[in-house]
């Protein structure tokens, strides 16, 4: 395995999200959006587990090991897979959406333990500015509104010291990454600045994640391709898979220097990207910090 993507699950999901590197697991666990499942690999096999509403975005909770708190279409859940493929949800908080067919979308930890998450409209063809970014804290009743004004909320991650947020969104009007200054005091961002226009440059900007020398990479959906940016916001290369749309990644491995990227397989031919909806690898030659849990 190099820079050449190599297949590790040929998952089919139709919109696979959110990669988690469970460092005490050796596993990666990932969701699948409308297929309504959570997904986990490992040397032993690929398991899934069934769930009721749509999970976007997972993160692992330091309270109880085993458990996972996602973002879904209602609001935020703890899930916890059971025997027999399924998972026992329980609701942690509702979110009032801006507007009826809205669900969670791209979310994580900061370093300190607290779960970030943003939502949007489903059909994304219409473009409204209807998606907001909260912050869910350890003992809070509901998730705190940080944005609004968003179409698709996308790539966040934060820098090694916590000190950066990143966010981007992905909508085709928008392709905007932006830097926050981030208070790792009480979860505050500040001085919004735009970090990365990908206008200009291949795909739209999906998920992201961030190595130990503090770049960030996100999926050039659409192009096939995962980028690397300095702190500067300087794209400093580009990996290919072998379908269109890459959706996020994360690092992990027993080194985390291997960079696991899941997809999206849309309907239509496919028979130039037959595993569109697969988990890749590839091993960019930087290693990545491990993922931090949610102190609920």
């Amino acid at each position: 395995m190099g820079s050449q993507a190599e297949l590790v699950v040929d998952a089919r999901c139709g919109t696979g999200e959110s990669p988690v590197w469970s460092v005490a697991e050796s596993a990666l666990y990932w969701v699948d959006i409308p297929g309504r499942a959570l997904h986990r690999w490992s040397a032993a096999g690929h398991t899934q587990w069934a769930s009721d509403e749509m999970p976007a975005c997972i993160a692992p909770r330091a309270d109880l090991p085993g458990s996972w708190i996602a973002g879904m279409e209602s609001g935020l859940f703890s899930l916890t897979p059971q025997d027999g493929g399924t998972l026992a949800a329980t609701r942690l908080a509702e979110v009032s959406h801006a507007r009826p067919g809205m669900r969670f979308n791209d979310g994580r930890c900061d370093r300190q333990g607290r779960f970030w998450a943003g939502t949007m409209l489903m059909d994304m063809a219409a473009g409204a500015r209807v998606g907001r970014l909260y912050r869910h804290d350890k003992g809070s009743l509901a998730p705190s509104l940080q944005l609004d004004d968003l179409i698709v909320p996308n790539g966040l991650a934060f820098s090694p010291d916590g000190r950066t947020m990143y966010l981007s969104d992905s909508h085709p009007g928008v392709q905007t990454i932006w830097a926050f200054d981030y208070d790792t005091a009480t979860g505050t961002p500040s001085k919004r600045r735009v970090f990365v226009d990908m206008n200009p440059l291949p795909g739209r900007p999906d998920g992201a994640a961030v190595d130990a020398d503090g770049c960030y990479w996100i999926c050039g959906n659409d192009a096939g391709q995962v980028h690397r940016f300095t702190p500067e916001g300087r794209l400093d290369r580009s990996l290919e898979v072998p379908v269109k749309k890459p959706a996020m990644c994360a690092f992990g491995g027993p080194k985390l220097d291997t960079l696991f990227v899941t997809s999206i397989r849309p309907g239509g031919d496919l028979s130039d990207q037959p595993l569109a909806g697969g988990v890749f690898a590839l091993r960019p030659g930087t290693q990545g910090i491990p993922e931090p849990a949610f102190d609920g």
